[in-house]
């Protein structure tokens, strides 16, 4: 039987941005399929009891500031810890990376989930304008256009709901999130746990 992660991440997540490329290459690394999916982080917060950053109390939005300027020093990844564009709604481009995995695969999906955050984090584009989203598609050889077509279907809309229960249903209350062999990980901080678990499985 193949080795499964499920990855559960929000398109705008800073800190989903700052572990996806290295998620995959630990999962290629030790021959593990990751099953992507994308959720509605906004409700999982109403339901866990998280707080959108703006209602966050002050010395909690100044440390998240300070742990991402370590992180992007540290991983060496370009940030702009305060984007134009943020916060901003994600679903459509969650929706579009979902239509993205229906309609070529995993592979595909992926590298679009990680050409939408880098678009937040490092190139100051607004993920929650259409046309910035079929552009981004477009530049990884993609019919952007059809893939926002896609994304507003009501089978696509069922996967990101789908996706967003499951991770209620697995007492997910942040992203990035990764669950394998039935054990959860939070954070892109806890890939090193991750790696142990691959490695030893």
């Amino acid at each position: 039987m193949s080795k499964t992660c499920e990855y559960f991440f929000a398109p705008h997540s800073p800190f989903a941005y700052l572990g996806h490329e290295r998620f995959v290459a630990l999962a290629e690394k030790y021959k593990v399929q990751i099953l992507p999916k994308p959720f509605d982080l906004s409700k999982i917060f109403g339901i866990s009891g998280g707080l959108p950053l703006a209602k966050r109390a002050p010395q909690r939005q100044a440390y998240r500031l300070k742990e991402l300027a370590r992180w992007s020093e540290f991983l060496g990844k370009p940030m702009n810890l305060q984007p134009t564009y943020f916060p901003v709604n994600s679903d459509t481009a969650a929706r579009m990376i979902i239509a993205a995995q229906l309609a070529h695969g995993t592979a595909a999906s992926l590298k679009l989930a990680g050409a939408v955050m880098r678009g937040v984090w490092e190139d100051q584009k607004n993920i929650a304008d259409n046309d910035t989203l079929v552009a981004i598609a477009n530049a990884l050889d993609h019919d952007g256009a059809a893939l926002l077509k896609s994304s507003d279907t009501a089978s696509v809309q069922a996967e990101f709901d789908r996706f967003t229960d499951e991770a209620n249903t697995a007492s997910v209350f942040g992203a990035p999130w990764f669950i394998y062999e039935g054990e959860g990980y939070w954070g892109q901080d806890r890939l090193d746990f991750v790696e142990r678990a691959f490695a030893k499985s």
